[in-house]
């Protein structure tokens, strides 16, 4: 009888880390918490492994000035591998990552496992569309670059199309958008759309109406920036209604079906764009007992810790999470700590610190988030904030103040460069010359914007079938 040798597949993929002495840190996810716990944990006592399905790090609160044409996509975007080209016994991989195992020590990802000696969860967070599929499928969310990159190339296409269309058929759809959700992002991409209609884009396009551009902001609550003080909150709408936003307050948004956003009070609004951002959702890991969650985020004790389920006495020792994916209660913070980038970043910068601690067998110690304040800008001149020990901010002293902090935190000497000549330059001319359409609109329901797609994939030699 002939018999037949079966041998093991061999795996696609081979991680190639180096083999070592030291201990392995394996952190998921390069956000502000991923990047700044790598740059200060001591590369001479670790080996750094960093995950994540990006290859680059992504300034996220630029990213409406992205979508509106006021800076390049790469001017808030850096380079994993660039950032840390410099740093000894780091290693970046990009890939998904699909579970953690913690009796295996290791997490599971599309190249194969990847063991640990410590684990730093640092996913972040993602567009929250609570589970309303219409909006889900038909609006704009500006929660990544490439999102920012779909809603540039729709505005600009919708502004194009206006130019050839005939009279007749300009419906007020085209000239209307709704943004939903008065938080920052909300509040800054209405006053970036307003600055657009009534300084830059007049010059380009003459002929399509540019008065009967129309905006919305819509709000489930009371308020503007309701995270903000109610002054803080009043400034930023007087802003908006000044430059010609109309504020829906304590109004959810039911549906959107591409061309009609439907309102709870039954107000409808024809509209071709509706931009999200009302809400986000923390980037949660499975792998762990049903009680670690809280919210949608990993319960952590004081030292960023993951907490058992079963015992949340007993927490998981060499397991972290820090950031938007971390839930942390305090006395102030009852509910957990805002989902804020000043926190993440100190969260990654003390645990950079305690990991050091622990290898050494000394206690580590608890984090305090240290408040920085809140900020929002609406345009030229104008901007809010909540600043600590009660102080508030707002016109010309609160937009140059949140200028000077998002620079600060920007990633790489190039960027802050770049994006300061950026606003220097669109604040003396009153010029965006990123104007450019890239990408076919992702929204393909008329005629126009079909035709306009196929050129586009057929120029890119991209099957449009």
């Amino acid at each position: 009888m002939q018999t037949i040798a079966m041998t093991a597949k061999k795996p696609m993929y081979d991680l190639h880390l180096p083999q070592t002495d030291h201990p392995r840190v394996v952190v998921i996810g390069g956000g502000f918490g991923g990047i700044n716990l790598v740059r200060h944990l001591d590369t001479r006592r670790f080996e750094v492994v960093l995950l994540d399905r990006y290859n680059y790090h992504t300034f996220q609160p630029l990213l409406y000035q992205v979508a509106t044409a006021g800076l390049e996509p790469d001017s808030i975007a850096g380079p994993l591998r660039k950032i840390f080209r410099r740093t000894n016994g780091f290693h970046f991989r990009m890939l998904k990552v699909h579970r953690v195992e913690p009796d295996q020590n290791r997490v599971v990802t599309t190249a194969g496992p990847v063991p640990y000696d410590y684990l730093v969860i640092a996913t972040g967070s993602s567009v929250n569309f609570f589970q309303n599929e219409s909006i889900a499928r038909h609006a704009y969310p500006v929660k990544q670059l490439t999102h920012a990159l779909d809603l540039r190339s729709e505005i600009f296409q919708q502004l194009e199309k206006l130019t050839i269309l005939h009279r007749s058929d300009k419906d007020e759809a085209l000239y209307t958008f709704v943004v939903v959700g008065a938080g920052p992002t909300g509040v800054e991409i209405c006053g970036a759309l307003s600055e657009l209609r009534r300084k830059v884009l007049p010059a380009d396009y003459k002929d399509t109406g540019l008065q009967s551009i129309r905006i919305y902001l819509v709000e489930g609550l009371s308020r503007v920036l309701p995270q903000m003080s109610e002054e803080s909150g009043r400034r930023a709408r007087k802003y908006l209604e000044k430059m010609g936003v109309e504020v829906i307050l304590d109004t959810l948004t039911d549906s959107y079906d591409g061309s009609t956003v439907k309102l709870n009070n039954g107000r409808k609004i024809k509209s071709k764009t509706m931009i999200w951002a009302a809400g986000v959702k923390a980037n949660s890991i499975s792998g762990f007992a049903e009680e670690t969650y809280a919210r949608g985020k990993i319960r952590v004790n004081g030292i960023n810790q993951v907490l058992n389920g079963a015992s949340p006495e007993q927490p998981l020792k060499n397991i972290f999470a820090i950031g938007d994916v971390a839930h942390m209660e305090s006395e102030r913070y009852p509910e957990g700590l805002p989902g804020l980038a000043p926190v993440a970043i100190q969260q990654g910068k003390l645990l950079a610190r305690n990991l050091s601690a622990l290898e050494r067998g000394k206690p580590a110690r608890p984090f305090k988030y240290r408040d920085k304040g809140v900020m929002a800008t609406i345009g030229r001149n104008r901007a809010v904030g909540d600043l600590p020990w009660g102080i508030k901010l707002s016109g010309f002293a609160g937009w140059f103040a949140w200028m000077a902090s998002h620079l600060v935190f920007l990633i790489g000497f190039r960027n802050k460069a770049v994006v300061l000549i950026n606003w220097i330059w669109n604040y003396i001319t009153y010029d965006r010359g990123i104007r450019i359409i890239l990408r076919p609109s992702p929204k393909e329901s008329d005629p126009i914007s079909r035709e306009m797609a196929r050129e586009m994939k057929e120029s890119e030699g991209i099957n449009s079938h």
